[in-house]
């Protein structure tokens, strides 16, 4: 897709068509690989031992999740039809799974997990081509809420796991294997830069094993046991198609943290897509929706092969950016290893022989950072009052219902177990809260129109008419046309100007919503570029950040004379410009 930017964005050695040769892609898939290995093994790890399951299904659960890694990521690299983004972009098991998992183990076995994880996935896959409706069911509140709450609720599991020790070891084994993880990872993710800094859960995790080793708890035992190629001797695990009340309860939650995991490759499609040309591009809003479908596969094989969910990793962007390799052929690599590696049990058991202790510590710190990632995902749009009030309620219901304080034995057989989910009762009381909000407002007015000076009647017809529901004088309506055609020059000229606007703006569309902001107005302009909905080009791009915008002298004349405030939102291919406007005196 062309893009009107073309000055050179960083040093990109191979971009995602050129063919680096083979000794350069293999060499950097296994770096890639053995970054990414120990994390995706040892999350199932956590979620099987949380659980209390069988060392058979642990070996074939970790079998699969390698198989399916490596088939995603190929296919992410290789696209297959509308399935792929075409960019790198790794994918493997995530933390934000662990809890679902564990109590779908805990409450039906493999086969029901597995059945959750395909029926989840279907709604993932529906919602790949109307990311707009994602956006609008899993909004920045809702989202970050949900994985606020996933944390809370992994944290007991993982804090049970830190003193699970072999009986008769020393009482010092479990926290000094601990410790050594957690300050070496924290160390290193704090101190480090570059390629360093990916490498620290892994060399914490290395150096936890050896101080486990002088405390004999590391397994060698597993690792001498396992055959260096063939299948697990578990088998598959197979499906519950039962249906029972453990499903229709558990369906939810599962939904939730799909769709979540969902607007999280959004970001990742559209990040990987900045780092891996010389020049700056627009937005290929397919590859995002590709890459979501990708995801969707991921989810599906994971239920067909009964293991865990994985999704798209977001190291894989800070790879390509260090490495300045953004070949597919790179990609392909990796989703061949991983999956020759599935073959090889002895490698897994290497992983799955690490103590719980050193596993505990390393996911303590990562599930850390992903609450954290949930308050920064609340707060990306601004904060009010009000979001403040639905995120505190939202949070703090879904931390009680977990804790069961709210008395859910008195909401029947039916309701109470849905609730008893932190992540379900808290995301569902952030959404409902969210909708309240909604229906009190008056509903927003809009147009749709081309991006040129041709556009300003229709504009002008258009703010008449919002103007006569707010039974407005002309005063006021003077004052919303004219912030109106202020804004327009700003959009044009971010496309060359005026005087060439009709050549530079002539595949750019323009969105004009308007709605009540206090007494007065807020005028929302959306220009953005390209075929497709320009709802969906906005979801994606709204799910990863801006960049930082150039300054106009219109905008500060909109700014003094008109507006009270001016909010412009730059990104790759769009513009999105909000002036507010106060009303006139007595509302």
């Amino acid at each position: 897709m062309a893009s009107g930017a073309t000055e050179p964005q960083h040093a990109i050695q191979y971009e995602p068509d050129e063919t680096p040769p083979y000794k350069i892609a293999i060499g950097l898939a296994l770096q890639y690989v053995v970054l990414t290995i120990a994390g995706i093994v040892i999350t199932v790890a956590i979620v099987v031992r949380a659980a209390g399951g069988s060392e058979s299904y642990l070996a074939w659960g970790s079998f699969a999740v390698l198989v399916v890694s490596g088939l995603t990521t190929a296919v992410q690299a290789r696209r297959l039809g509308r399935i792929g983004a075409g960019y790198i972009l790794l994918m493997g098991t995530s933390g934000a799974f662990i809890a679902v998992s564990v109590t779908a183990l805990v409450q039906g076995g493999p086969g029901l997990l597995a059945t959750l994880v395909i029926a989840s996935s279907l709604f993932q896959f529906g919602l790949s081509w109307k990311l707009a409706l994602l956006r609008r069911i899993i909004t920045p509140v809702v989202a970050g809420t949900v994985i606020m709450l996933i944390a809370v609720t992994i944290m007991p599991l993982l804090f049970e796991l830190l003193r699970q020790v072999p009986e008769g070891s020393s009482s010092a084994a479990a926290p000094m294997t601990a410790l050594a993880t957690v300050l070496v990872t924290l160390l290193i993710v704090l101190r480090a830069s570059g390629v360093l800094r990916l490498w620290g859960p892994v060399i914490g995790i290395v150096v936890g094993c050896a101080v486990a080793v002088s405390f004999g708890i590391y397994d060698f035992g597993r690792v001498a046991e396992a055959r260096w190629f063939g299948l697990p001797a578990g088998g598959w695990p197979g499906f519950d198609f039962s249906f029972g009340p453990a499903f229709w309860t558990l369906l939810p939650t599962f939904v939730f943290v799909t769709l979540i995991g969902a607007v999280e490759t959004v970001g990742d499609g559209v990040a990987i897509q900045r780092v891996s040309w010389r020049k700056k591009r627009a937005t290929d809003f397919g590859a995002v929706q590709g890459a979501v479908a990708a995801d969707g596969l991921g989810n599906l094989l994971s239920g067909l092969l009964g293991t865990v969910p994985n999704t798209t990793y977001s190291s894989s962007i800070s790879l390509v950016e260090i490495t300045g390799v953004a070949a597919r052929r790179v990609g392909i690599c990796i989703g061949v290893t991983f999956c020759l590696l599935a073959f090889l049990p002895k490698v897994a058991a290497v992983v799955l022989a690490v103590p719980d202790p050193v596993i505990a510590a390393y996911a303590i710190v990562l599930i850390s950072i992903l609450f954290v990632i949930g308050m920064r995902v609340v707060i990306q749009d601004g904060i009010d009052y009000r979001t403040a009030t639905i995120v505190g309620v939202s949070f703090w219901a879904g931390v009680g219902f977990q804790e069961g304080v709210f008395f859910t034995e008195s909401l029947g057989p039916q309701l109470a177990p849905l609730l008893e989910n932190g992540m379900t009762a808290g995301g569902l009381v952030a959404i409902l809260l969210t909708l309240v909000l909604e229906l009190l407002g008056s509903r927003p007015m809009r147009v749709d129109t081309t991006l040129n000076v041709e556009a300003l009647p229709a504009i002008r017809n258009f703010l008449d008419k919002f103007s006569i529901r707010r039974k407005w004088q002309m005063e006021m309506s003077d004052r919303l046309l004219q912030a109106a055609e202020e804004t327009l020059l700003i959009l044009l000229e971010q496309t060359g100007g005026v005087e060439d606007a009709e050549e530079g703006a002539r595949d750019r569309r323009l969105r004009l919503v308007a709605r009540k902001w206090g007494t007065g107005a807020e005028l929302e302009f959306i220009a953005a570029g390209g075929e497709g909905n320009i709802e969906d080009q906005i979801a994606v791009l709204a799910s990863h950040g801006t960049e930082e915008p150039q300054e106009h002298e219109l905008s500060l004349r909109i700014l003094r004379h008109l507006a009270t405030s001016v909010r412009h939102q730059k990104y790759h291919g769009a513009d999105i410009v909000t002036v507010n406007i106060e009303g006139p005196r007595g509302g």
